[in-house]
């Protein structure tokens, strides 16, 4: 009652604060405070941003209709400079008692100080001026809401505007259009002045964005100019620009008909300041020249080695160390084509690709002969070695403290065919309050490593694959190998692996990668730690021992378990050596335990391959309507398998086939995730994210890997949840790291801005994970089918961004709305309050 008490007077504290401070402070008797826009178009009110955001003048921004920026501005002194001015003269001999006792120059900069005249500077930029209703903005509103129903066919269009008192000093402005008729596209005819390109028109013009009988639409026009600018400049006609395209448009107001002149125009030159008209000239590619040295692009007269691949020629001021076929390869600019502008981007992007070179410069030069260019392609080569040191501080869900670094080496055109070879070392101490700590040292964790990963511009196959990976693709082969020792979950791991993998583009969009094979051995370094890592999993294994277990020799002073001996009372039940029997419940607690202990500390063998596939139609960063498509696809085991039958080895003890000693792992996996994001204007988004992962284990495996299962909770996934601690299922998140090898996951956010660069979000976090198809047979850790869905969780909460431009900060308040892990009854809001706010700290956004 009394922790209620305090929060409902902070309640009436904030309260009175914010309506002490009215909004109408600072408008003038004669003004009026606008607080609302209303948009009527034919009797219809329209609430679209896209017209919205027209007008001159908005509203006060707000945050649950409270204008919180209003209230920070109305904080700040209105004049702070002459209210300390008026202050210091306020009574007699102020001013100069104060100058006897600091100075002139301090009373000086008193009057600039932060509590004179900062505060109130910082006030007024964190805050919004009263939006005043000006008839000036209300006329250039009118005028751009013509223009914009003008741009959509609507010429006679009628805008009124009035202004309506909504209560003292404030009011609403009221636009008022009616749009008439439309205009519609009667006749369309061409006038071209050169002769190749009207045939050139004529051969596009059925699939024009302008049609007999279609609404007049500005942005046809447009859209119309870079179609044929872009068919025009992929066809040879290099000199050819969208301003050489007009538009002469004819209106009828009786009809309402237009007739429309598509007007392509000869080329415009200017020569000593006189203009001539030049008609185009369709160009062919004569020859291509590739500079591969910053001498010989300066100063031809310093080139010293050519060498000729597939009609490129290349040259070097010294001896060239480049394998031809390379560079060729990256070249899609070919000797006798039409000069054609996706090849000349192309051959940038697949010259920037290889890594090997600065940014390309593409030079055309009219050759003798008046329809022929000659290429220069010129590259800037890179420095053939680039160290690379890194130092990191990170604070994580893991680490309360850390310090990361890592050291790159970077060896270019290792064999002369543009190769990369990258050498990398990466090492991390950090600290960690959860983890076990029993010498009591603040660096408690450790990971280091090394890597080396060799990248060829092409792929590397059994057979040919030009067919199907096309050089267009940009296509790569990737070898690398890795060595990663960790002490950051207790059992300490060591991990060797080994990938060959091939990546391709098919469209500027669509990336594909497949990994031929991803080999990793994982070793346990210092499994008798792990009951002081898995506390909860010790925890209820010693409640039962107290009462069960009749060997001291298990026992400490205290009467608990040793480490040694949980693992010696664990082997004693499941073989019958105590009180307990398969059908008491203690006995499948233990058993439990048991079987997850063995999983998480034992060795294992992978070798996976993958194909992924990821697309999006997002254009730029500032796009903010995109969605985002990944599929995946994992299988492993297979070719272990299959040499496990060619190589005799023993068998391990649990009956598994073994290579090397370690059993090997078999299962398949598929990975799914959809990311949409919808732009709702003024800075405003909603993003939504879903995903659905099941791996099957089969063969020689009846569970998943740790590092290949799936987990849920987190700043990046159910933020009412810490990482781990959701699921599976129903269980409630008993075990110290939850994961199973099935998970689904739906995620929404509305995004919105506050002032300046801090944004807020309300978002919703739906999922769990289960186990299916494994060794797990407990109902509540287990999917069932459609009667599971009842333990999806639900995750809400606000969070705040905080954008650097080139990352954002984001801090997530997450609360458990529905909690799958209370009984079936109770589930419902029993979580949402300050005291259990899951915080989550993150880089960027989460989806």
């Amino acid at each position: 009652m009394k922790y209620n008490f305090s929060k409902i007077t902070l309640l009436i504290v904030i309260t009175a604060i914010i309506y002490s401070c009215s909004p109408l402070m600072r408008v003038p008797d004669d003004e009026m405070l606008l607080v609302k826009n209303e948009i009527i178009v034919d009797n219809q009110k329209v609430a679209n941003d896209s017209i919205q955001v027209l007008l001159y003048q908005k509203p006060n921004s707000s945050f649950l209709k409270i204008p919180i920026r209003l209230y920070l501005y109305h904080l700040s002194k209105k004049n702070a400079d002459s209210s300390y001015v008026a202050w210091l003269n306020k009574k007699p001999n102020r001013k100069e008692n104060l100058i006897k006792l600091l100075s002139e120059k301090q009373v000086n900069r008193l009057g600039e100080s932060f509590l004179v005249k900062g505060y109130s500077n910082f006030f007024k930029k964190v805050g919004e001026a009263p939006v005043l209703i000006d008839e000036n903005k209300i006329e250039k509103s009118k005028k751009r809401l013509n223009g914009y129903y003008k741009n959509i066919g609507y010429f006679d269009n009628e805008v009124k505007a009035q202004i309506d008192s909504v209560g003292k000093k404030q009011g609403k402005v009221i636009y008022t259009l009616v749009k008439n008729e439309p205009y519609i596209i009667d006749t369309i005819a061409s006038i071209i002045d050169t002769k190749v390109i009207d045939s050139m028109y004529q051969s596009i013009k059925s699939k024009s964005y302008l049609k007999r009988n279609k609404k007049y639409i500005v942005t046809d026009f447009e859209n119309e100019r870079k179609r044929i600018t872009n068919h025009f400049r992929n066809n040879g006609a290099y000199y050819f620009q969208e301003n050489d395209i007009s538009y002469d448009v004819y209106q009828d107001t009786i009809t309402k008909k237009l007739a429309v002149d598509v007007k392509i125009n000869d080329r415009n030159l200017t020569i000593d300041e006189v203009n001539y008209k030049i008609p185009h000239k369709i160009y062919k590619i004569e020859k291509v020249n590739i500079y591969v040295d910053n001498d010989a692009i300066k100063n031809k007269s310093t080139i010293t080695d050519s060498l000729t691949y597939n009609n490129y020629t290349i040259y070097g001021s010294k001896k060239i160390k480049y394998r031809p076929k390379a560079i060729a390869n990256a070249v899609f600019i070919n000797e006798g084509d039409y000069y054609n502008d996706n090849s000349r981007y192309l051959t940038t992007r697949s010259l920037s690709s290889l890594n090997v070179f600065n940014y390309p410069n593409i030079d055309y030069k009219e050759s003798k002969d008046s329809t022929a260019l000659i290429t220069n392609i010129n590259l800037s080569p890179l420095k053939k070695y680039n160290l690379n040191p890194n130092v990191d501080f990170i604070h994580s869900n893991i680490q309360d403290f850390g310090i990361s670094g890592n050291l790159s080496v970077t060896f270019r055109n290792v064999f002369r065919g543009a190769e990369l070879l990258q050498v990398s070392t990466r090492g991390n101490i950090g600290s960690s309050k959860d983890l076990a700590n029993p010498k009591g040292v603040f660096f408690n964790l450790s990971e280091y490593g090394a890597d080396a990963k060799l990248t060829f511009p092409r792929i590397f196959f059994l057979f040919p694959t030009s067919r199907l990976i096309k050089k267009e693709m940009l296509p790569s082969t990737n070898i690398s190998v890795g060595l990663f020792r960790q002490t950051n979950i207790g059992l300490d791991k060591e991990n060797v692996s080994g990938i060959i993998d091939y990546n391709w583009t098919r469209k500027i969009n669509n990336v594909s990668k497949f990994e031929l094979l991803n080999l990793q051995f994982v070793r346990n370094l210092n499994i008798n730690n792990y009951f002081n890592v898995y506390g909860s999993s010790y925890d209820d294994l010693n409640d039962i021992a107290l009462i069960y277990n009749d060997n001291i020799n298990y026992e400490n002073a205290d009467g608990n378990l040793t480490p040694e001996g949980a693992v010696a009372f664990i082997n004693d039940v499941v073989s019958g050596n105590t009180a307990l029997s398969p059908n008491d419940n203690p006995y499948e607690t233990v058993r439990s335990i048991g079987e997850r202990r063995q999983r998480l500390i034992e060795n294992y063998l992978i070798a996976a391959s993958s194909f992924t596939f990821s697309t999006t139609n997002k254009t730029d960063i500032y796009d903010y309507n995109f969605y985002n498509l990944k599929v995946k696809l994992e299988t492993a085991g297979n070719v272990l398998s299959l040499l496990s039958n060619v190589v005799e080895q023993p068998y391990s003890d649990n009956g598994k086939r073994t290579l090397f000693g370690v059993e090997y792992t078999q299962y398949i996996k598929g990975d799914f995730e959809y990311i949409k994001h919808w732009d709702l204007g003024r800075k405003r988004s909603y993003a939504m994210r879903g995903f659905v992962g099941l791996a099957v284990p089969y063969g020689n495996s009846n569970s998943i890997p740790f590092s290949k299962s799936y987990f849920s909770g987190g700043s990046n996934d159910n933020r009412g949840w810490q990482p781990y601690a959701l699921g599976p299922g129903s269980s409630g998140g008993i075990n110290d790291f939850n994961e199973a090898n099935f998970k689904m996951a739906f995620n929404a956010e509305y995004r919105f801005p506050f002032f300046g660069q801090l944004y807020g979000a309300f978002f919703a976090d739906a999922g769990n994970i289960w186990n299916v198809f494994d060794n797990v047979e407990d109902k509540s850790y287990t999917f069932n089918g459609i009667s599971s869905l009842k333990d999806i969780a639900l995750g809400t909460g606000i969070g705040f961004r905080y954008d650097f431009s080139f990352f954002v900060f984001r801090l997530d308040f997450g609360y458990k709305t529905y909690n799958p892990g209370r009984p079936e009854n109770d589930r419902w809001f029993k979580d949402l309050n300050l005291g259990r706010t899951v915080l989550n700290f993150g880089i960027n956004y989460p989806f």
